[in-house]
């Protein structure tokens, strides 16, 4: 459920049937069911077309209910379908206001040809999943392989966490940025990973069933302030305004 801002811009005579807030509120909105998402994402969505937010008469964004609604369906199906945008531009805007939008068949991402889908495990992604998802081809995936930023299990497949890293990697590289320049951030993400098991290893060492359970919470709470604190600190860094 998204949390729906109590105050906002208005605009012009359409300000008191309907309030605009600005980007920092959304990134607010949506991290309660989206932890991962960050401004830079939905400056992307916008620039690849998929969201139109208005714009103030200095250039700020501005974006309705109906503009959040629509960046939450589209987190949605990437996370929960692994869908490319171009399929999800195309789903939203060929359906009629309300409908849902219409989820391929997973023979979109097997191998059709051969009539042998490619091998799949409970919770993970296959190879052509994770292509389709991330917009790349094989060598650039064998590439990314190549440099530590991910791997396949040892059963087979992906985790889904790495269809996430996947498409941030690709992001990261429509603006310059190579695989070779991201294992300093990749090293920074194993360090802090380590300090999360530090702190929850005794927790999943314990007798009682309810304190090792407690141990999964509190490293996914760990996992989502480490998240935050390293945006909130690289935003410092750089002199970022949420706006």
């Amino acid at each position: 459920m998204l949390r729906t801002p109590t105050g906002g811009a208005g605009n012009g005579a359409a300000g008191s049937a309907e309030r605009l807030v600005s980007i920092g509120s959304v990134l607010a909105m949506l991290r309660d069911e989206f932890p991962e998402v960050t401004i830079s994402k939905i400056r992307f969505l916008e620039a690849e077309g998929l969201v139109e937010p208005r714009r103030t008469p200095s250039g700020y964004r501005k974006f309705s209910a109906e503009d959040v609604e629509r960046l939450a369906r589209i987190l949605r199906l990437q996370r929960d379908h692994y869908l490319p945008l171009k399929v999800i531009r195309d789903q939203l805007d060929g359906r009629e206001p309300g409908e849902p939008a219409r989820i391929p068949g997973p023979a979109a991402h097997g191998d059709e040809a051969s009539g042998a889908p490619e091998r799949a495990t409970v919770g993970k992604v296959g190879r052509a999943e994770l292509l389709a998802a991330a917009e790349v081809d094989e060598a650039q995936l064998a590439e990314w392989e190549s440099y530590g930023l991910v791997a396949e299990t040892p059963e087979g497949g992906f985790e889904a966490q790495a269809v996430a890293v996947a498409r941030l990697v690709a992001d990261l590289g429509r603006f310059g940025l190579e695989p070779r320049h991201l294992r300093a951030m990749k090293a920074a993400a194993d360090r802090e990973a380590g300090l999360v098991e530090q702190v929850v290893a005794p927790l999943r060492r314990h007798r009682n069933p309810q304190t090792r359970a407690h141990a999964e919470a509190t490293m996914k709470e760990l996992a989502g302030l480490s998240v935050r604190l390293h945006e909130a600190l690289v935003q410092t860094a750089l002199g970022v305004r949420l706006n």
